[in-house]
Order: C-alpha cells, then structure tokens, then sequence
C-alpha cells in the first residue's frame, strides 16, 4: 500500500470518529473497533495489514512512556503485589492454560504453535478498560491495579511468546535457558530504563531550555525500547522503568517543560490511541481469507479461548488477590466488587494482533511455520471478542456493582491542607524578601491577596456546591478575570489585524494570556 496517504487517511478518520464518539460519551475504543471492522469490507479500502515493527517499535513505546509518566509511583509500590501477580503469574498462566486448551481443541495444531497464540492473546491492554474507568470514577485502587499491570504485563507476555516462537522454528531454549531469557529481560529492562532516565534526567538539568528539554523527552521512549532489545531485555519494562523515574522527578524539573511534555503526550495519545483501536477492527478482512474454508470451525474454537482468557482471569484474580487475604483473616483484601471490575477488565489490545503478525513465516528447517494462519486468526478473534464483550458491558457492570472511588473528598481535603501550609511558606519567604529588598507596598499586598487565593481556592471545594450557596468568592474572581482575558485579547487581535502590531507580538502576548486562562479553568 501507498504507506504515508493511506497512513494519513487513516488517522484522519480515525480523529473524526474518536471526536463524534467524545460528543456522544461513548467509549472511544469500542467504537473505533466497530468503525473499523465495518469499513473493513467497504471496497476501496486499503489493506490496512498490521505492520508488527511499527506497533511494537513506533506505537507501543510512546504509549507506554506516556502512561508511565502519569502514573503514581507511591501507587504502584502500594499494590505491587497485585500488579506483580497480574503482570508475571496471571500472564504466564494464561498463556499456558490457552495455549492447552487450543492444542486439545485444534489437533492440526502442535502444542508450541499453541503455546505461541497462549502467549500473544495473554496480556490484556488496560487502555480501554481505564479509560472507561476514569470516566465512571472509579476507585484510585482499582485504576492504579489497572495501569500498573498493562505497563508490565506485555514484556512478561513477549518475552514468553519470544521462548515459544524460539521452540517451535527450532533454535529453541532448555528450561534453564528460557529462565535465563526470563531474568536478562527483566534486569536488562530494569537497568537500561533505569540508566536511560537517570542520564535524559541529567541532560535535561543541563540543557535549562524548555524546548530542547521537551524534544529530549521525545526521544526517550524509542531510545530505552531499542537499547533493551538490542542486548536481547525487555525493551518494554525498559520504557516503563525510564517514564517511572522521570515522571517522579518532574516536579523538580521547568515549569515550561511540564506544560510542554503534558500537551504533547496528551495529544500523541489520543492520535496513536485512535490509529490502533481502528487497525484492529480493520483487519478483519486480511485474518478470514487467510482461513477461508475453514471459519465455522474457528469461530468455535476462538468463542471457546475467549471464554478461556475471561476464566482464567477472573479465577486468578479471586485466588490470588482476594482468597489468601479471607482465609488468612488480615481484612486487608479489597471489597470483592474491586476483584470483579479488575477480573472483568481484561480486554485484549494491538499488542497481541502485533504479536500474532510477527511470527516467522518459516521455522529454522523451512517449512512452513504450523498453523499460523489459524494462530493469527485466532488472536484475532480473542482480541476482538474481548474488546466487544469487556467494552460493552463494563460500564453496566460497574454501574451495577456500584464500584465508585470516595477520593474526591479525600484528595479535596489533603490538597486544602497543603495549599494552606503552601500559602504560610510563600508569605514567610515573602516577608523575608521584602526586608531585604523593600519592595512597593502594592506589590507585596498584590502577591499576599494571591497567596491567600490559592489557599482560600482549595478549602472552597471542600464547601457545598455552587448551586446550594452560591457563587464563591474564587468562583465569581475566575468567571469575570475570564471575561477580562477575554476582552484584552479581542483587543490585541484586533491591533494586528489593524497592522497595529506584528503577529510575533500577537503570538508572545496570547501566551501570557493563555497560561493565565488555564489556570482559570484548573479545578
């Protein structure tokens, strides 16, 4: 295919059905997919193949390094335990239980194919099942469980899809050899993100320019991706361990570079977000005239893993995270209701259809590497199901289950107490300014008013809404500064297109005015 016009078509359509899916609350992904496998058979459409070394190379380290960046790292070690047994033991399992399950049902099929469609259909992609879960308000915990698996679950799950595809082409490894694979992907991955973030972390330092700060960070997700493949570790946990350490020293980083990094991430999710939920349902086509003849009986054998991967999830989640903690009676484990949204949100992604296409045509002797037309159609069937069993019914089930987090209040109150313990600091090192610089009167009483607004902002919230006493003091300040900003920048428009003022002096002016606008809007 014509790569970059068909590649831009592609995106531009899926941009627009992401918008109309945003306007009409739907979820994203889900409709994405449907989108995608109804354009599939439409005529004219390109073959819109999945290039394995584009998702894996291009698409998923941005995606993981973005997500990496906003997670909590106080939150991922608070539920390592359930992240660890979601990423390393529910994948492992799953993919032997499948890959067994598809080698008793499809008998053409060797058990090491079947161990490598096990491994690709293993590690559910968290994407559309958090943003669900964001908008229905989930709890902290869950969302954190959630993210923290999807960011590790793919290098167990390709790393073990790496030992199987290893074993059936015939350069495959003993058992203390694939554990030795095991332990090179999951300390090289940890040390090359490590190092790769502690030296973008120092060069950024360096640099004290927001715009080559900001252009460093671009390049950090396919440097930390490549260099771990390179010495055969997981490039994967390498992009995660290097988003994790710069995103827990960003705070302590440039103002202009935080702005700059969140706007850029923000959008390069949603534009890669949009493009491989599309891919998915676009490669319907390509995956049946592989297997033609042969669809009734696949269909079968792909309802049957489906409900495989769902069953094995669930079981492991109940056993291994909530079962322990009841029999042992420490009452630390999570309300069941928790174990069911998280068994329930396993929805399978890109990264599997990825996986599925990147297997060998050929094994080490040349023959044909079994029954991959039937592993790929097979992934994706898995795939797909998940996506449009787990997409359409998790918001009933959370609705149902009344799972909503209570960290509104929480989050309210503890900022209230910072923002006020803020506002103490920033008077103090005020005062201690002004008796050695003596600043205008006006200007000091300007910065104490701005000090106490802040403050006075977060313990707002913490009041009874807008409707039930009225509009607050910080309220009735933000809706009219925001008239205010308004009508200054009618006015600066209005100078240039008068010749009054050059568009450069436009452009710096609308910044200033920008910036202020959004902290208007923040709440």
């Amino acid at each position: 295919m014509h790569l970059f016009p068909d590649l831009m078509v592609l995106l531009a359509v899926a941009l627009a059905i992401t918008a109309l899916a945003r306007r009409w609350g739907l979820s994203e992904p889900l409709v994405l997919v449907l989108a995608g496998l109804a354009l599939s058979f439409v005529p004219g459409v390109p073959d819109y193949s999945i290039n394995p070394e584009l998702i894996l190379v291009l698409v998923l380290p941005p995606l993981l390094y973005s997500a990496a960046l906003t997670s909590s790292t106080l939150g991922f070690r608070a539920n390592a335990r359930p992240i660890g047994s979601l990423a390393l033991g529910a994948v492992l399992v799953t993919t032997l239980v499948t890959g067994l399950v598809a080698w008793w049902l499809v008998p053409a099929m060797p058990l090491g194919a079947a161990l490598v469609l096990g491994a690709v259909v293993a590690p559910p992609d968290a994407v559309a099942a958090t943003s669900i879960g964001r908008r229905l308000g989930l709890p902290r915990k869950v969302m954190t469980v959630l993210s923290g698996e999807s960011l590790v679950n793919d290098a167990t799950a390709l790393t073990a899809y790496r030992v199987a595809v290893a074993t059936v082409i015939g350069t495959g490894y003993s058992l203390p050899a694939g554990v030795g694979v095991f332990l090179l992907a999951a300390v090289g991955g940890l040390v090359v993100g490590f190092a790769v973030g502690w030296v973008v972390h120092r060069v950024r330092q360096a640099l004290s320019d927001g715009v080559l700060e900001s252009a460093a960070g671009l390049l950090v997700p396919f440097a930390a991706y490549l260099l771990a493949e390179e010495i055969g570790a997981s490039g994967v946990l390498a992009v995660v361990v290097a988003g994790l350490y710069l995103g827990q020293r960003s705070p302590t980083g440039s103002a202009s570079v935080r702005l700059q990094d969140r706007a850029v991430w923000l959008a390069a999710d949603t534009l890669l977000e949009a493009l491989v939920f599309a891919l998915i349902g676009l490669q319907l086509r390509g995956v049946t005239e592989g297997v033609a003849g042969q669809l009734g009986p696949l269909v079968l054998v792909g309802l049957a893993l489906t409900a495989t991967v769902v069953l094995v999830r669930a079981l492991w989640v109940f056993t291994t995270m909530q079962l322990p903690e009841l029999l042992l009676r420490r009452g630390s484990a999570p309300p069941w209701r928790y174990g069911a949204v998280v068994s329930w949100a396993g929805m399978r992604g890109v990264v599997s259809l990825a996986a599925a296409a990147a297997i060998p045509q050929f094994t080490s002797s040349g023959a044909m590497f079994p029954q991959r037309p039937q592993v790929l159609f097979l992934a994706f069937f898995v795939t797909l199901g998940t996506l449009l069993l787990h997409g359409a019914t998790l918001p009933w089930v959370i609705r149902t289950l009344g799972v909503r987090g209570q960290e509104n209040y929480t989050d309210a109150l503890a900022e209230a107490e910072a923002a006020h313990n803020a506002a103490l600091a920033a008077r103090r090192r005020l005062e201690e300014l002004s008796e050695d610089e003596e600043p205008p009167e006006e200007v000091t009483e300007h910065l104490r008013r701005a000090a106490e607004r802040r403050s006075n902002r977060a313990w707002e919230r913490l009041g009874r809404s807008d409707a039930e006493v009225g509009e607050s003091p910080s309220a009735a300040y933000r809706r009219l500064r925001a008239e205010m900003l308004a009508a200054e920048r009618d006015v600066f428009v209005r100078f240039r297109d008068e010749g009054r003022i050059d568009d450069e002096v436009l452009r710096r002016v609308l910044h200033e005015l920008d910036l202020e606008d959004m902290m208007l809007q923040r709440e």
